[in-house]
């Protein structure tokens, strides 16, 4: 017969393991602070991918910039035989010497990654266009020797029809010398006129 001590240590082990567990309203508070940090967590991640791709667009453009200018260099400080180069720069060009971007002289409105590029009709300048996830938007970056003098032939083109704009416009390249940025909401592709351009000189 067990004696009076076992009898309330046995019974304290079974009350013991009839408040083990939790209650059904320590679990609903569980569940409410885990949905807060769900409902705080979510959106601050998907800012930060649609950040991450509009950074990464502006680093291709920012590569392909620095090589387009060391082309450049190279080629007598001209995109294209037009202004005196030996060569004209082209996207094969610009991929040899800058392999972990791919160059093309088409659009790139649906790939995040390839830059898209355009020589000016007189050599002087270069457009680049690289394309991000975030809203579809369309990066934009512009190289200007010496001021664009001739619009392309027909019109059009990234430098638009004559008179081209001297700091640019929502459809027009910036046709003065410099280095020129800005983001647009249409087609990526450098050749094209801009939609909803707004240039500025930093990225």
């Amino acid at each position: 017969m067990p004696s009076a001590i076992e009898r309330v240590r046995r019974q304290s082990e079974v009350e013991a393991g009839l408040e083990s567990g939790f209650s059904l309203i320590e679990l609903m508070v569980v569940l409410l602070i885990l949905a807060i940090l769900l409902a705080i967590a979510v959106p601050v991640f998907l800012g930060t991918s649609t950040g991450a791709d509009d950074r990464a667009a502006q680093s291709n453009l920012n590569t392909a910039l620095t090589t387009a200018k060391e082309a450049a260099n190279k080629n007598s400080q001209c995109y294209n035989t037009v202004c005196g180069g030996a060569v004209t720069v082209t996207a094969a060009t610009l991929q040899r010497n800058e392999p972990s971007i791919t160059f093309g002289d088409s659009a790139v409105e649906t790939t995040q990654g390839p830059v898209s590029d355009y020589i000016s009709p007189d050599g002087s300048g270069i457009v680049l266009a690289s394309f991000s996830k975030n809203n579809n938007t369309c990066w934009l970056a512009v190289d200007n020797l010496t001021t664009i003098a001739a619009p392309p032939a027909g019109g059009g083109g990234a430098y638009g029809a004559a008179p081209l704009s001297a700091s640019g416009s929502a459809t027009k390249a910036p046709s003065k010398p410099g280095t020129w940025f800005s983001v647009s909401t249409g087609p990526c592709n450098a050749a094209a006129t801009p939609t909803g351009a707004s240039w500025s000189n930093q990225l």
